[in-house]
């Protein structure tokens, strides 16, 4: 790191030391592999013989070096907001007069997940587009990821995360600013738009997660598409959510003594979360670019410090526990159990920035209570793409970005 800015930003570079890249080598080489029950597929976990062939993958064929050098091509940052470490891209765009825009990822992501669109958003021109539609793009690793470590400490929820990024936009010079995020990114863009709504001039999220509160009616008149929605939240396999949320650092000491544990942990997600889900995820995000985001977790060694926010969202209040464990429990009575838990699941005053919600196929997003929580201006479902939409479908996400922007700068 050098070049340190009288505003305490200084340039980064990722120079992960060789000896971590022998370590994880070895460590690959002499896993020690579980037994398998015969024909149970993926219906238990992750099976035996495709984590095998991915992890010789990653340890004789994978090359993080060259993705570590295409990473630094991009311009990279460091600064120190409270005492929490953030590390950021800062790509300006060629046009003068370009909008700026915050993206946030989520897990198990990082800032490789935009990768496919910072060129396309940055620099239409370059890609056929119109330049009048360009960003100046800032995009952090939330605290705790990556390189955004260590914790500063206990408290590090949405809350604190979106108060840090506020400073950060600051910081740079930007008084008046997009947010874009999805999963944990669509937790943190609605709320800085709530701290910083004099800058923040809209919100565009994708796989955002809404929420009952136990109002009356509120369950009354879904329709198929949302009753569908529900019951795949309800019934969504969230054991990573739960160990995450209640015992991040137990977890954590075999996902970071073992790369293969790490790289099950993470795979599974890309497996159940892109779409088709019935496909292997290097079907619809590349295999290299899925081992970059494991290689991410375990060469900084972040399992534990990544999955605090889930701990710091449902089990210290914000969320009450009731609530997310009847989430879970797809035979509890709903209707009721959510209505005690109410209190705990309410936002709090309805968000006024102008807010956009893009839906993929496997998005459980209900309409009504976005709506009740935020003030919702656009609302686009697509037939295709996942989880993960700026990896499985760029121009999609691109292209609303683009549209909703158009409306609201």
């Amino acid at each position: 790191m050098a070049n340190t800015t009288p505003s305490g930003i200084r340039s980064f570079r990722i120079d992960i030391p060789q000896a971590q890249l022998d370590d994880l080598h070895a460590r690959l080489a002499a896993t020690r592999w579980p037994d398998e029950l015969p024909g149970v597929g993926w219906s238990r976990g992750v099976p035996v013989a495709y984590l095998k062939n991915l992890a010789e993958y990653w340890r004789t064929t994978y090359d993080w070096r060259a993705h570590e050098a295409m990473l630094n091509t991009l311009p990279q940052y460091m600064t120190t907001i409270d005492g929490q470490n953030i590390h950021f891209l800062h790509v300006r765009s060629p046009e003068p007069g370009a909008t700026p825009l915050m993206l946030l990822h989520g897990w198990p992501g990082s800032v490789v997940d935009f990768l496919d669109v910072i060129g396309p958003l940055s620099d239409p021109h370059a890609y056929g587009g119109d330049p009048a539609d360009a960003f100046h793009l800032v995009i952090p690793s939330l605290p705790g990821f990556a390189f955004s470590t260590p914790l500063a400490g206990p408290g590090m929820g949405t809350a604190r995360m979106a108060g840090a990024l506020t400073q950060l936009m600051s910081r740079l010079g930007y008084a008046r600013y997009g947010v874009q995020g999805y999963d944990t990114g669509s937790w943190v863009a609605p709320e800085m738009g709530k701290q910083a709504a004099d800058n923040v001039i809209g919100v565009h999220v994708n796989a955002m997660i809404t929420f009952p509160v136990g109002t009356e009616g509120e369950m009354d008149g879904l329709t198929d598409v949302e009753q569908r929605r529900w019951h795949r939240m309800q019934n969504f396999n969230d054991g990573y959510l739960q160990c995450n949320s209640k015992r991040p650092q137990t977890v954590a000491y075999a996902l970071t003594d073992s790369p293969v544990g790490q790289l099950a942990w993470i795979v599974e997600k890309f497996k159940e979360l892109t779409d088709p889900e019935d496909a292997l995820p290097e079907d619809s995000i590349g295999r290299d670019r899925i081992l970059t985001e494991v290689s991410l977790y375990w060469l900084t060694a972040t399992a534990a410090s990544a999955a605090q926010v889930y701990y710091e969202e449902i089990s210290a209040n914000t969320w009450s526990e009731a609530a997310a464990d009847d989430w879970t429990d797809s035979g509890a009575a709903h209707d009721t159990t959510w209505s005690d838990g109410q209190d705990d699941w309410a936002t709090g005053p309805r968000a006024t920035v102008p807010t956009a919600v893009l839906l993929s196929t496997h998005d459980v997003t209900i309409r009504r209570w976005a709506e009740r929580d935020h003030n919702i201006v656009r609302w686009t479902e697509l037939d295709r793409g996942g989880h993960f939409l700026a990896m499985e479908a760029p121009e999609l996400l691109v292209s609303d970005v683009r549209e909703f922007f158009n409306k609201v700068r």
